[in-house]
């Protein structure tokens, strides 16, 4: 049986896919300088703000996600029994 190859298996893909999502980040905090942020607290108005606290977000995110594998995943012989 053949395994099929997805469009993330070629690392050339991959690559483009990266600097896609760079490029749009970059677009996104250009567009900052010319979209005036109506933010409910004064770090809101802060250049970059939502790109730093998206990131920190997605970070605790993964590290919440990997505790709770930690917590909730069995041992690996568990239905062996």
């Amino acid at each position: 049986m053949k395994k099929e190859l997805t469009i993330f298996d070629n690392p050339k893909n991959v690559k483009r896919l990266r600097l896609g999502f760079f490029v749009a980040l970059v677009l996104v905090l250009i567009a900052e300088f010319f979209v005036d942020m109506h933010g409910e607290f004064s770090v809101d108005h802060f250049y970059g703000f939502y790109a730093v606290y998206g990131f920190i977000s997605y970070v605790v995110l993964i590290f919440a996600a990997k505790a709770l594998r930690k917590i909730t995943m069995r041992k690996e012989d568990y239905y062996d029994r």
